[in-house]
């Protein structure tokens, strides 16, 4: 295939403003990227912290890495200071938000349409257990917060871990117990540079393929019809279909969603 060809054929049949016309196109769709939307709020919780925390006093480290038993997980940022170790999740999104502490999923509205998307501070507990694995450090020197940046609106009272734009900085500054000695914050920031992996493009490409095999098996499975939370397989235990296999929802007795209802029939 010739592609000098083709592209003589493209230059002389299409109009000279389109093509100039193609480079903003490509910018638009670089901007309303997920990826984009994820860089552009990690920067702005960057700049905050490099603006309103004292560098004397709080240590940021970004996009860290860190293996696990069943691949990688990567955080948006850790901010170590002698008040505590601060695990910070990103959420770069616009509409109204519902939810709370408990629930598995939280819920997006804008306008008339609604999106279910996970539970930040759950997806952030597994971050801060792989690093209290990591620094071995207690639940009392770790602490999970997620920032929501973005043109979005709490419609639902929220943790005090869980705030909008500079609320994070806030949050931080609250804390004025001393959980660390200077020795061991610094020890700290020692064992998780040394235990990140390195930012490598061979890396990034691993935990992203991860991330789409963990995705891809959730998708597969089945959600419960009531609150669209997870379902486990549950085993029959009386009656004619005694012994049978259902799906029933992970909230049970909370919530008693079912999948292959007539087998309790």
């Amino acid at each position: 295939m010739d592609y000098n060809q083709i592209l003589h054929t493209l230059q002389n049949n299409i109009p000279a403003q389109i093509w100039y016309l193609i480079p903003f196109f490509l910018v638009a769709v670089v901007i309303k990227s997920a990826w984009f939307k994820g860089k552009a709020g990690e920067a702005v919780v960057n700049l905050s912290a490099r603006l309103f925390l004292d560098k004397t006093r709080y240590h940021l480290i970004k996009n860290v890495t860190l293996p696990t038993e069943d691949g990688t997980t990567q955080i948006d940022h850790i901010i170590v200071s002698q008040y505590g170790v601060f695990v910070v999740e990103t959420k770069n999104m616009k509409g109204w938000i519902f939810g709370n502490a408990k629930q598995r999923y939280w819920t997006q509205k804008i306008f008339k349409y609604s999106q279910k998307f996970q539970n930040p501070l759950h997806q952030n507990y597994k971050h801060v257990k792989t690093l209290q694995n990591l620094l071995d450090l207690s639940d009392e020197q770790v602490f999970s917060v997620v920032v929501f940046v973005g043109d979005s609106t709490f419609k639902t009272p929220m943790p005090e871990n869980v705030t909008h734009g500079g609320g994070y900085v806030r949050f931080i500054k609250a804390q004025t117990e001393q959980r660390l000695s200077d020795v061991e914050a610094q020890k700290v920031i020692e064992a998780i540079e040394s235990g990140r992996l390195a930012a490598t493009f061979r890396n990034h490409r691993k935990h992203v393929a991860h991330v789409k095999e963990i995705a891809a098996k959730k998708s597969s499975e089945p959600r419960c019809p009531k609150c669209q939370g997870e379902m486990v397989t549950r085993t029959v235990k009386r009656g004619e279909n005694i012994g049978k296999e259902f799906f029933g929802c992970k909230a049970f007795p909370k919530c008693r969603g079912m999948v292959g209802a007539p087998l309790l029939q």
